[in-house]
């Protein structure tokens, strides 16, 4: 089989000849070859470089990192403009909404140390702001560019598939973007009636991207909001997301499509919250020593049919920790195929930069030799 028949096997709730392997190494890629990341525009062509490089190592492909799948026109009364400004000789990107009931900016700047852009500047400081975000994000209207979507896919071919990435939730992009974890807590409870308008307005907003992406011609989308069951509990998730999250759901399902939800950080709590609202799969599983579950308990907490993405903790891709504590991490996941083919073998969350890249081929033949079902 390849690795495209095996991921699309595990979906339909059968069991391929061996446990599907992918990764993500657009971080990894990006740091390794100093290639350009420019978050303020998207992919119209394929990435045809980082699609290689996972065909280089045979490792399955999944995330169409940057892509373009879809445009976005904000209303006549928002002006909506980003800028990319050197200050000091550092890149920053400034990203600025305009409207009737007021002004907000956000701001990221370029780190080279971790090749990422990091926060410099929350946009949303006063219950005002937090208006003018739900008046700027609520006008959205979105055009469909499937044609980008099979670019990518066909490009991708039998080495993986193409997810479709509709982005953050209201509360992804509050917590996320434009006030960061501690002032959107405070917010919730200080200005409560002015966030449950906000988040409201943006999830039906979001919804309408959801119904249009739904009608594509692909097999999954990919959801979620960095879920971390410390930063999102089952309570908090339960009053700001969990209804959006099952309509968007419902809505894919619909469409014959599988939903991934990214739950990325403390896993207790956090996978069975997202199962509840149906999600067929939980990606970017990061377990012990990372995480807060082992493998086994992620699996007790998703029951047996939930489809579990990840395994292998960022940390432990790196030169500094002993391969075999690598190897113990990858077996370790390999081990839960004894209970059902519901299983992806990859990274949790991603190949981090400065990765051992040995490692990448290591896993590849890991999975080939014990992940066999038959």
């Amino acid at each position: 089989m390849t690795e495209r028949e095996r991921i699309l096997t595990v979906f339909m709730g059968k069991t391929p000849d061996r446990v599907p392997f992918m990764l993500d190494l657009s971080h990894y890629y990006y740091a390794k070859f100093q290639k350009e990341w420019n978050i303020t525009n998207g992919y119209v062509m394929p990435d045809t470089g980082l699609i290689d490089y996972h065909k280089k190592f045979k490792a399955g492909f999944y995330i169409p990192n940057q892509s373009l799948l879809f445009s976005v026109r904000h209303d006549k009364n928002v002006q909506a403009a980003t800028e990319t400004r050197i200050i000091n000789g550092i890149p920053e990107i400034h990203w600025r909404y305009q409207t009737p009931i007021g002004e907000i900016e956000r701001i990221r700047v370029w780190e080279n140390s971790s090749y990422s852009w990091a926060i410099k500047k929350w946009g949303v400081t006063t219950e005002q702001d937090l208006k003018v975000l739900g008046y700027a994000m609520a006008g959205r209207t979105f055009e469909p560019l499937e044609e980008n979507y099979r670019a990518w896919d066909e490009y991708i071919g039998e080495i993986g598939i193409a997810y479709l990435l509709p982005g953050y939730s209201a509360m992804g992009h509050i917590l996320n973007y434009w006030m960061g974890i501690e002032k959107t807590i405070y917010a919730c409870e200080d200005w409560n009636k002015t966030m449950h308008e906000t988040v409201e307005r943006i999830n039906d907003n979001c919804l309408q991207l959801i119904n249009m992406l739904a009608k594509y011609n692909a097999p999954a989308a990919l959801m979620g909001d960095n879920f971390s069951g410390d930063i999102q509990p089952k309570s908090f998730f339960n009053e700001w997301s969990a209804s959006f999250y099952r309509k968007a759901i419902e809505i894919f399902h619909q469409h014959g499509k599988k939903v991934a939800i990214h739950v990325d950080g403390r896993l207790r709590g956090a996978i069975a919250m997202v199962c509840e609202c149906g999600a067929d799969i939980i990606d970017a599983v990061t377990p012990a020593p990372m995480g807060d579950l082992t493998p086994e308990q992620c699996r007790t907490e998703a029951g047996p049919n939930i489809i579990l993405s990840g395994g292998v903790p960022p940390n432990l891709w790196l030169p500094a920790v002993p391969v075999e504590e690598f190897k113990k991490s990858v077996m370790e996941w390999l081990n839960l195929k004894r209970s059902g083919s519901a299983l992806i073998a990859a990274a949790g969350d991603q190949v981090p930069p400065y990765a051992d890249e040995n490692r990448i081929t290591l896993m590849r033949q890991l999975v080939e030799q014990y992940g066999h079902y038959r």
